[in-house]
């Protein structure tokens, strides 16, 4: 029988990475956005993905 404690899943942290001409939103929990040529853009992905109802605050 073991003891160890389920692992928690990543708590959300959103960053936003430049490829050449392309910003792409990426996440700690996995998630990762389309590559967009707006930052703007890339940033709006991450606040949506961080505002959704699959993603509470705290998971």
């Amino acid at each position: 029988m073991s003891t160890d404690a389920p692992a928690a899943a990543p708590a959300h942290s959103v960053t936003t990475v430049e490829r050449g001409s392309f910003c792409l939103a990426h996440c700690a929990c996995g998630w990762r956005g389309p590559a967009r040529r707006s930052r703007d853009r890339a940033r709006t992905d991450a606040e949506q993905h961080l505002s959704s109802p699959e993603n509470p605050p705290g998971s």
